[in-house]
């Protein structure tokens, strides 16, 4: 049974991938993960994939390690919720506007808007737009 759900931004799940961006932080989000359920924006796979890519290139990781983090992402509860984005560009040129923030940072707090779910992230600038639009931090 499912007893938690929240919107989980890149920056926590790119650091399971790098032990020197490793905190505790992101390792109690993932512990969260093992009774409870994530969603992210369909621009997800995009982050994960080009983070891997320029590892890869910057000598980071090895092609083995990218896919092998994939497959562990793969056995995760986390469920990209696709179209939206799309059909809500308005709403997302003025979230990411008010509140100072990427497009695809404001993608993560709209997803958690819309559900009414925390947020975990690393990012300030987006955990200090959650806390002003009224988006609990997902405390671990």
């Amino acid at each position: 049974m499912i007893s938690e759900i929240f919107v989980v931004d890149n920056s926590i799940v790119m650091s399971w991938c790098f032990n020197d961006e490793a905190n505790d932080y992101a390792d109690r989000v993932l512990d969260r993960l093992a009774a409870g359920a994530a969603f992210v924006p369909s621009i997800w796979p995009l982050e994960v994939v080009n983070v891997l890519l320029v590892a890869e290139r910057k000598k980071r990781l090895e092609t083995f390690d990218c896919v092998r983090f994939l497959r562990f992402l793969e056995q995760l509860p986390i469920t990209v919720e696709y179209g939206q984005g799309e059909v809500r560009m308005k709403e997302l040129l003025s979230l990411a506007r008010s509140n100072r923030l990427s497009s695809y940072d404001a993608a993560y707090l709209d997803l958690a808007m819309r559900k009414g779910v925390p947020i975990a992230t690393l990012d300030n600038a987006l955990a200090k737009a959650a806390k002003k639009t009224g988006i609990a931090i997902l405390t671990a």
